[in-house]
């Protein structure tokens, strides 16, 4: 039986943070994931891909963002149960719940974060009828090493940040970028989409909408996709690779029997508070939860962690009163008229 004061489902970004945010606390936590590594998708699906709304980092890639939080958590010394599915839970008598995974690994803590991201996932396809024939030769549904595409002619399907993101970034390795979209509009941010304008503009990426990829041509491998475009002949666009960028069709798995409150394959939590589901003990933070005015950004995890955190500490040490201070004054001598040692990394005395 692994014992901890915070066990955490999911091991992604913000499953990380958390055990940042509890350590500040001098609260114990263990992470139990499905990935063989760290990092959620930031890790397994697109390491390469770079992110730009983490504060004080203008740009910084997926799987850098992880090895920096690996850092950041290396003195709180967390544990990990790596390559399993957290399967069931019980609640005991004494409030603490039992967590136990699909290889039979048991772990017991009064407080369960669960920080699944979308879940399970599956790539969302297109309906080409021969597309299956050409995964691996030709059609990737996500990108983890760029360098793949080097000086290479692709074709990228889709309208959202993922989309926009890998067009912009592809510019400068590809031998030519093609983004085809069957609307005018994106979904992604919005400086992305200027961005993207202001690259056709150059002729640095070849812009197509309204339109839609109705077929892969090659024998054996991608050699071209027909494009449909609205009021205009069927025509062919030849390229190397193919990636249809349409998101992640994501699904609970065993967590979604476990007596939570569900809406649209995600957890309801009370935001007003402190992200708890309607299980007292069990908290929802990251992608993998629900609230009026959501949003699915790593950043808003972070937030949410760290309120999570607070509520923890109080449920596991209800005698206790701590009082919060910042990090860059939390321990340092004089402040509070105290002497206190400064956690490691975290607080730098002030001369």
């Amino acid at each position: 039986m692994i014992k901890t004061d915070i066990l955490i489902i999911g091991a992604g970004p913000t499953g990380l943070f958390t055990v940042f945010e509890a350590g500040l606390l001098k609260l114990r936590c263990h992470l139990i994931d499905a990935l063989p590594q760290p990092g959620g998708q930031c890790s397994e699906i697109y390491p390469k891909k770079p992110i730009y709304d983490i504060p004080a980092y203008p740009e910084i890639l997926a799987g850098d963002l992880t090895d920096k939080l690996m850092e950041q958590i290396k003195q709180f010394e967390p544990g990990f149960t790596l390559a399993e599915r957290a399967d069931t839970i019980e609640k005991q008598e004494d409030g603490t719940f039992i967590v136990t995974t699909n290889k039979g690994t048991k772990h017991q803590a009064p407080v369960v974060a669960i920080a699944g991201g979308l879940g399970s996932f599956e790539p969302r396809k297109p309906p080409i009828a021969n597309i299956a024939a050409y995964e691996g030769n030709g059609v990737e549904y996500m990108i983890k090493e760029p360098e793949v595409y080097r000086d290479k002619d692709v074709v990228i399907a889709g309208g959202g940040d993922s989309a926009l993101d890998w067009s912009i970034f592809l510019t400068d390795v590809a031998k030519s970028v093609t983004l085809i979209h069957r609307r005018n509009e994106f979904r992604g941010a919005l400086d992305s989409v200027d961005k993207v304008q202001e690259l056709k503009n150059e002729g640095k990426i070849n812009l197509i909408t309204p339109a839609e990829i109705k077929a892969i041509i090659g024998e054996g491998k991608v050699e071209g996709v027909e494009v449909h475009k609205k009021d205009e002949e069927p025509f062919v666009i030849n390229t190397d690779h193919f990636i249809p960028l349409f998101g992640l069709s994501p699904k609970l798995g065993p967590i979604a029997n476990w007596g939570l409150e569900i809406e649209k394959n995600a957890i309801k939590v009370n935001n007003a508070l402190d992200y708890q589901t309607n299980i007292e003990g069990i908290y929802a933070i990251g992608d993998v939860n629900t609230y009026p005015g959501k949003l699915k950004l790593i950043l808003c995890g972070f937030h949410e962690a760290t309120l999570m955190c607070q509520s923890a500490y109080k449920r596991i040490h209800p005698d206790k009163k701590y009082v919060m201070k910042y990090t860059t004054v939390g321990g340092v001598e004089g402040f509070d008229g105290t002497k206190k040692e400064a956690p490691k990394a975290v607080v730098k005395k002030i001369e």
